[in-house]
């Protein structure tokens, strides 16, 4: 007897101290970018180490990068953790690149007011011969390449779990779209949730298949940890905004600009190296065009020319028109999220014009002036004589007393031009005035 007692004791012990289910929770909120693939990814990882019975991947975004997306999706299908989309909070949305990303997952869920769809890829949204003909021969063979992947690939992870694969085809096709009530009626989700609790009540029980494999989700005493990128995505997340590129780059051509101009200064150019580097980086995770960034080029060009020939504005007001289309030009995407607001490049454009054009006038004024200091300074300089005196006798010059040598008489108070320096020893002669015109 003692001894059964001390054994349900042990085993009440151990059931009462058991680790409770974790959920892992993501976030998509925003564009798809490098950042977003890099960051999903890492929180599916870390799911698997903690072993966690569910992760849940809340969804609110316009769409964004092919690239990224399917990074995401490979990861998804490859999970050993089972996955649910959940397009929330209210008002959320899964459009284009988040629709495939959601069809990909074990479950899919929505809130009851959030929507899902518009999955046509970006290049044939904006398609000449899409715009002319509806006949798809029109269209140029590489676009057919396009929708045809795109087609094949939703149908694929639509396919996969069971879902509607005929309306994953006209969400790229025909740039569909769903409300929750409407996708849940179409077979494309499996529940529409108010929040977070009630899709883990839901799927509570929910039956999934992974690696082939039938499992039995278990959230019944679930625990939400949600996962948080390090610092290196959220570096990669802010500097991946098309404004904050265009700010990098024009803070670290300005930096190295001073630095060529001001030799010495030290910190512009290290911080104009770094924001260069950064920006560099950057636009090799971002859809660019580079006929734009010469554009940008072009337009600092005329600014710095402007500044050194004057010309009444005309290579100003031309440097910020070309900086202006060349900042629309390069972020003319047309992926969602990756655009660029043209407020901001003309408030840009118009800010750093009038900085450069000043800072390279001030420059200029410095050089014209020559040295203020040193040998340079003495040399040219005008003294004041503090006594009379032929030969040696002491001068005022630059808030000092210098020994001085003078060809002629001078006289107390009379301003002197230092024509050499020889050690501590000034070599002056008298300023010499213009003679009065003769009179008749």
């Amino acid at each position: 007897m003692p001894a059964l007692l001390l054994l349900l004791t042990l085993l009440w012990s151990a059931s009462s101290t058991a680790a409770p289910t974790r959920v892992v929770e993501l976030e998509i909120d925003g564009p798809i970018g490098v950042a977003t693939a890099d960051y999903l990814n890492s929180g599916i990882e870390h799911a698997e180490e903690i072993g966690a019975e569910l992760i849940i991947i809340t969804i609110d975004t316009p769409g964004g990068l092919m690239k990224p997306m399917r990074e995401i999706v490979q990861g998804i299908l490859a999970s050993t953790v089972p996955i649910a989309a959940y397009v929330g909070p209210a008002g959320a949305r899964a459009d284009s690149a988040g629709t495939y990303i959601l069809l990909a997952c074990h479950i899919a869920a929505m809130t009851p007011t959030s929507h899902l769809g518009a999955a046509t890829p970006v290049p044939l949204v904006n398609s000449p011969a899409k715009k002319d003909s509806d006949d798809e021969t029109a269209a140029p063979a590489m676009d057919r390449k396009i929708m045809n992947d795109a087609v094949s690939y939703i149908r694929s992870l639509a396919d996969r779990h069971g879902r509607n694969a005929d309306w994953a085809e006209s969400a790229v096709t025909d740039a569909a779209t769903l409300t929750a009530q409407e996708a849940l009626e179409k077979n494309v989700i499996e529940f529409i949730a108010e929040n977070q609790q009630e899709l883990l009540a839901l799927v509570d029980g929910y039956e999934v298949e992974i690696a082939g494999t039938s499992r039995t989700i278990s959230t019944g005493d679930a625990e939400i940890e949600a996962f948080e990128a390090n610092w290196r995505i959220r570096l990669l997340t802010v500097i991946s905004n098309p404004e904050i590129v265009l700010l990098l780059g024009l803070i670290g051509l300005y930096g190295l600009m001073y630095e060529g101009w001001n030799p010495g200064a030290i910190v512009p150019g290290v911080v104009g190296a770094i924001c260069l580097l950064l920006a560099a980086y950057a636009l090799q995770v971002l859809p660019v065009n580079y006929a734009g960034l010469a554009l940008i080029i072009v337009g600092i060009a005329l600014m710095v020319a402007e500044a050194y020939a004057p010309s009444f504005g005309a290579l100003g007001l031309g440097g910020i028109a070309a900086f202006v289309f060349g900042a629309i030009i390069m972020f003319d995407s047309g992926v969602p999220g990756f655009g660029i607001s043209y407020a901001f490049v003309i408030g840009l454009g118009l800010g750093f014009a009038v900085l450069l054009i000043w800072l390279l006038g001030y420059l200029l004024k410095l050089r014209r002036r020559g040295a203020v200091t040193g040998k340079g300074s003495i040399v040219g300089g005008t003294a004041i004589a503090m006594e009379d005196f032929e030969g040696d006798g002491k001068v005022w010059l630059e808030g000092e007393a210098w020994h001085a040598r003078s060809r002629g008489a001078v006289t107390k108070d009379e301003q002197l031009i230092v024509t050499r320096l020889d050690g501590l020893t000034l070599d002056v002669e008298p300023v010499t005035k213009p003679e009065a015109p003769a009179s008749d």
